[in-house]
């Protein structure tokens, strides 16, 4: 009777080993798979490292940018408020399958401690991080563009930061309130992190097609990318940012050597480092 979900566990199991973190919503690209039909996928959570830009750009490498939600589902943008997204490391543990049956607080659908830490790097959840406080944060962006072939790193701006992600499931991305609508066809969206060390300096990215509720009139300006400031916030970049591409064959926008202030390699990251603030990106407006 209960072998059915004996063996979905087994073989959601089977894969956490290699997984890592992707942002789950019903908008997303690649949801059931570059296939369509897997809901036991971490197409989405593959890292980007070294790779051409045209690999890497939209998840192309294993096929995500040809796999769009299904029609009318977007992940839906509150301007002013908040949008909750599932970080996970397989579909399995999101919502988007199995009935939820196997998620947990956490992004492989196991339990841990709220202190869950590791001296030298936390590998189950493989969240890249020794704890939570060291987690290099996470990034929401918007493109007004509904063909994803016409979003670029130039029309694709950061719109919220969630500091000290990933880490638990569940993450929260404030909304700029003013954010205008999308056309008529919905926005794309971009997910991004990039791990601060702990393993492979690689990069996470992917893209979902997102909605503005609540929309405003504010207009967004043409975003810049952003640089290496920590302990010099006069040399970040202000107004509106590029989401960061690092460490791939081309396409790269920021480049960093030497060590950080706490002594480590520098890691490129969404948070005060590189010029981010947390939550809602308020100042990607300009005047009209």
């Amino acid at each position: 009777m209960h072998r059915p979900t004996v063996f979905v566990v087994a073989a959601v199991l089977s894969v956490t080993v290699r997984a890592h973190i992707a942002a789950y919503n019903k908008g997303m690209y690649c949801i059931n798979g570059s296939t369509g039909n897997n809901q036991n996928s971490d197409d989405p959570v593959v890292p980007m490292y070294q790779l051409p830009f045209d690999q890497w750009w939209m998840h192309a490498s294993n096929g995500c940018d040809k796999r769009p939600p299904n029609s009318g589902d977007f992940m839906t943008l509150p301007a002013g408020s908040s949008v909750v997204l599932e970080l996970a490391s397989n579909q399995a543990f999101s919502s988007l399958s199995y009935g939820g049956k196997l998620t947990s607080d956490w992004p492989n659908g196991h339990n841990y401690s709220d202190s869950l830490h590791n001296a030298t790097c936390i590998t189950a959840p493989n969240l890249h991080t020794q704890n939570k406080s060291m987690a290099a944060g996470t990034a929401l962006a918007i493109s007004y563009e509904s063909d994803i072939t016409k979003v670029t790193p130039q029309n694709l701006v950061v719109i919220s930061v969630a500091y000290n992600t990933p880490f638990k499931r569940l993450t929260s991305y404030d909304i700029p309130a003013g954010l205008p609508a999308c056309p008529a066809g919905g926005c794309i969206c971009g997910w991004g992190w990039i791990p601060n060390g702990c393993g492979t300096p690689n990069m996470y990215f992917s893209p979902s097609r997102c909605q503005v509720t609540n929309p405003g009139k504010k207009v967004l300006g043409k975003p810049k990318p952003p640089v290496w400031c920590e302990g010099n916030s006069s040399a970040c970049v202000s107004g509106p940012k590029q989401m960061l591409y690092w460490n791939q064959a081309s396409g790269n926008n920021i480049a960093v050597s030497g060590k950080d202030l706490s002594g480590n390699a520098k890691s490129p990251a969404y948070n005060a480092k590189c010029g981010f603030v947390d939550g809602a990106q308020n100042d990607i407006f300009v005047s009209r």
